[in-house]
């Protein structure tokens, strides 16, 4: 049976930290890692979507991982998203990442060309290749990536022993049974909307990996350890929390990344620049609801994750 058990928790989609110039800034990944680690999240995933990897090179994506590997100090998961839109480019990343020594890699499906779920595992079994002592977690995300995970695209995969699960990003709840069921006892799969923690949790996930779990792992934290405790309603309570902190994240003109990051600023004093155009930033008008998003967090975690209801 497969240790899962390094993937079983609340693992944080990793922001990316630029300098005021809009440069990947070494200092800021370390501080932030370090922030989350203090927390006391499982791991994180490094160069997703949330580390905006589609706007960065090879040369800063190989920085941010390293400087990642550095402040984590061996005591978190770390997933490493090696995906590019070229095989080559794919490969030289995975292989980089087996060299930091992280747990494993994942990678979408190319984007922009249609290609055949043939040509798609071709892809996926390269990058595998290229880090043979690394587990491979498929990222099904078919909203943005324009390709979606299907059944027998998965049991292709399957055949690769280095394929442990999916980080599985999809909007129906049902594909998490899906995947389980045919990966058998040992697949992992990963809850991907964070607005639907609780519900993957439920349905079987074995975790989450989030994109706005950084910039509020204490209420994700707090869903996990509730559910665990078969505290269904508290959980809901704060799932619900949560979700209402995005939707108003989500309502400025900035992306939710600048406004996460902005966040993160104000809370807990790590900086970690804007995001990389052509993703809009924050404008003055954006500030009073960050502000406010900011408090409403606050807020939660003083009712979810300090008060006496919520202590054994």
């Amino acid at each position: 049976m497969r240790d899962k058990t390094k993937y079983q928790g609340i693992i944080p989609a990793f922001y990316a930290c630029y300098d005021e110039e809009g440069r990947i800034s070494p200092e800021r990944v370390e501080r932030l890692t370090g922030l989350l680690l203090k927390k006391g999240v499982k791991g994180l995933y490094v160069g997703g979507s949330s580390g905006e990897c589609i706007y960065q090179s090879t040369a800063e994506r190989k920085t941010v991982l390293e400087h990642v590997m550095k402040a984590s100090k061996g005591q978190m998961t770390i997933i490493a998203h090696v995906a590019c839109n070229n095989t080559a480019d794919s490969c030289e990343l995975a292989a980089h990442a087996q060299s930091l020594g992280v747990d494993a890699i994942a990678a979408i499906p190319p984007i922009y060309f249609h290609l055949p779920e043939y040509a798609i595992a071709d892809y996926w079994n390269a990058i595998s290749a290229a880090a043979p002592e690394l587990d491979f977690i498929i990222y099904n995300i078919p909203q943005l990536a324009g390709t979606a995970l299907t059944l027998p695209l998965f049991r292709k995969m399957l055949e690769n022993p280095r394929v442990i699960g999916v980080k599985n990003s999809s909007m129906p709840v049902q594909d998490i049974q899906m995947f389980k069921q045919e990966g058998g006892p040992d697949c992992i799969v990963m809850n991907g909307p964070d607005e639907q923690l609780l519900a993957g949790l439920a349905i079987g996930a074995d975790g989450g990996i989030g994109g706005t779990y950084g910039v509020m792992p204490e209420l994700y934290l707090k869903i996990r350890e509730l559910f665990d405790k078969g505290r269904m309603e508290e959980a809901r309570e704060i799932q619900y929390a949560a979700d209402e902190i995005i939707y108003n994240m989500c309502k400025c003109h900035g992306n939710l990344y600048a406004v996460m990051k902005k966040i993160i600023a104000m809370r807990d004093g790590v900086e970690l620049g804007s995001v990389r155009s052509p993703l809009p930033a924050l404008t003055q008008e954006d500030m009073p609801r960050v502000a406010q998003c900011a408090e409403q967090i606050d807020a939660a975690i003083r009712k979810y994750c300090e008060g006496e209801k919520y202590e054994e």
